[in-house]
This record gives C-alpha cells, structure tokens and sequence, in this order.
C-alpha cells in the first residue's frame, strides 16, 4: 500500500498504537527534544511547532526513501496550555481545573519526505464531568498521568467515568488524529 519506509519520530506508545492500528509498517525512532515554545505564540499553534521541531532532531538522518512522522498534543484550558504535570500534586491540580469544564485537545502532526512535507492541526473539545477528589485522587494514584497532556488519558479509566461528551476526533484525544493522518498518507 505505501512504498516508503514510515518513521514515526515518538516515543509515545498510544501513538505508535494507532499507526499500527491503520495498519501501516513503520519504524520508531525519537531524540529527547525541547518542547519549549514562544510564550506569545497562540496555543493552536503551539502543536504542529513542537512536532516540527521533535522531526528537526531526526531530518539529517532521513533518506530519500523514507518519511517521517512526529506529532505533537496539548490541552487547552481558557487559553491556558496544560503540558505534562510534574508531579502526582500538579496532576490532581490540572484534573480539578478540568473538573466540570470544556477544554480543547489540539493535536499537531508534521509528515515530512526529502520531497515534500504537510501539516495536520486538529481540535477537539473534551466536556468533563464534575470530578470528586476521591475520583481525581484514583486516577492518579491508580494511573500514569504524569506522561499525558493534561495529566489525563481518556481511554482511560478517568475518560470512561468523567467526559460527558466531546466534539471531534476521539483518537485525537488519544493522541494522534488517524483519519486525517490516513487521508494524507493514502495520498502521498
């Protein structure tokens, strides 16, 4: 179906979890990258740039034969970005500022050959429930919410019992946005 060779420049298992779920081959390669950004930049922006800049660590490698994946996903709380939390208090405090509220999961994916590049954006707005501190405490006690935007995954335990709905793509959420990340590789 696709006659390059697929590099997915993330170390995220939900990621590379979805691209093999559309049934691609690829291989995994990441390179510790800073994710810092300018603070004027908006927050819709601020994933594609991260993606651009995590497959600026793995381009002088790349070959003609090759193509190269990164993505990149933030939440967005009153245009407030919430990254990864540093710790188990920082991430029951993010999950108290999400707690009965609508956030945006912007996803942001740079696919790149030595020919041609293209970028994805894409939003979607996640409504949580109010959260009680015993649900907020289980969570993160029970799961691993420090690697995760937001410090909630939502095919997790905390996305079953707290979203009440959502608006987009769910896999976005998840991590990478599959139908639009197919519907350019279908047309490379």
């Amino acid at each position: 179906m696709f006659d390059q060779t697929i590099i997915l420049g993330s170390g995220s298992p939900r990621r590379k979890e979805l691209l093999e779920s559309l049934g691609f081959s690829f291989t995994v390669k990441s390179k510790a990258t800073d994710e810092s950004f300018p603070t004027t930049m908006a927050p819709k922006d601020v994933p594609v740039y991260l993606a651009k800049k995590k497959a600026a660590a793995l381009l002088p490698e790349l070959n003609q034969h090759e193509l190269l994946i990164t993505a990149d996903t933030i939440v967005v709380l009153e245009e407030n970005i919430l990254g990864k939390p540093t710790s188990l208090e920082e991430a029951k405090s993010m999950l108290r500022q999400l707690s009965g509220k609508k956030h945006d999961v912007i996803s942001g994916v740079y696919i790149k050959s030595l020919e041609k590049e293209k970028e994805i954006t894409i939003s979607t707005a996640v409504y949580f429930k109010p959260l009680s501190e015993a649900e907020i405490n289980y969570y993160v006690n029970t799961f691993s919410p420090l690697d995760k935007a937001g410090a909630y995954g939502i095919q997790e335990w905390i996305g079953q019992i707290g979203v009440k709905k959502i608006h987009g793509s769910y896999y976005n959420v998840v991590g990478l946005p599959t139908e639009a990340v197919w519907k350019v590789l279908k047309n490379w």
